[in-house]
């Protein structure tokens, strides 16, 4: 498929695996220079390899925590030495990894599910800003859940936290609209992502099976689902 992004320049962020992944080698797969950012380095390069060999002219891995400000304008300091300081697409794809209720959660689960889930997107989106303004064209997309529509008690803080990222989306939509930067949420449901996978061998699941894996979902989150099984990441790449 042929998405005119030839030579596009694009961040994702939690790239290295997973839907990240996906979506990066869609861009890669259409010749856009991509830069991924996660915090192993070995992840990385293996992710950047692997895009290289798709059809990258330029696939690069940048070892940081955005969940800390200054990491994250590293990372798009580096970016914009290296691009010409312009980037045509920024795509925000990690999540909080809290479980739990709301009488079991410390304050520190809280602060971690907002540290990683929002303001990692927010310090990205800050950081990227001056370049994607100066870009011909540009995108963000913020990844949200399907479960901010259908809440689970043992995934409080991680919907509200995905209920922040919508929130503050939908807002930048609206504030970027006379930049031309368009800014869009995508709300996948249960996908087998490695983190989904290795949570499912804790409850003694074997989460390689997309169908185990859903009926142990729907078990222990009451997120049932029309499809009797998760979906794949490379389904959600697409899309992005």
């Amino acid at each position: 498929m042929d998405l005119g992004l030839k030579d596009a320049t694009a961040v994702v962020v939690g790239g290295g695996r997973g839907m990240g992944l996906a979506a990066a080698r869609c861009l890669a797969d259409d010749a856009a220079r991509v830069a991924l950012v996660g915090r192993s380095r070995d992840v990385l390069d293996s992710a950047a390899a692997d895009l290289s060999a798709r059809g990258s002219p330029d696939a690069v891995g940048i070892v940081a925590d955005v969940a800390d400000e200054h990491q994250a304008r590293r990372v798009f300091d580096e970016i914009a030495g290296r691009w010409g300081g312009e980037l045509n697409i920024l795509i925000n794809t990690v999540g909080p990894a809290v479980q739990g209720g709301f009488e079991q959660l410390s304050d520190d689960q809280w602060r971690n599910a907002v540290d990683g889930g929002v303001l990692a997107m927010v310090h990205c989106v800050r950081s990227a800003l001056p370049l994607l303004r100066r870009a011909a064209w540009a995108r963000i997309v913020n990844f949200s859940a399907q479960s901010t529509q259908r809440q689970s008690p043992n995934l409080v803080a991680y919907t509200a936290a995905k209920a922040m990222v919508t929130s503050v989306s939908k807002n930048l939509s609206q504030l970027l609209a006379p930049d031309e930067i368009m800014v869009n949420v995508v709300s996948p449901g249960s996908i087998a992502s490695e983190a989904l996978v290795g949570w499912a061998g804790t409850v003694g699941v074997d989460g390689t099976d997309p169908y185990a894996l859903m009926a142990a979902i729907d078990k222990h989150f009451g997120h049932p689902a029309h499809l009797p099984r998760a979906g794949l990441p490379e389904e959600i790449g697409p899309v992005v």
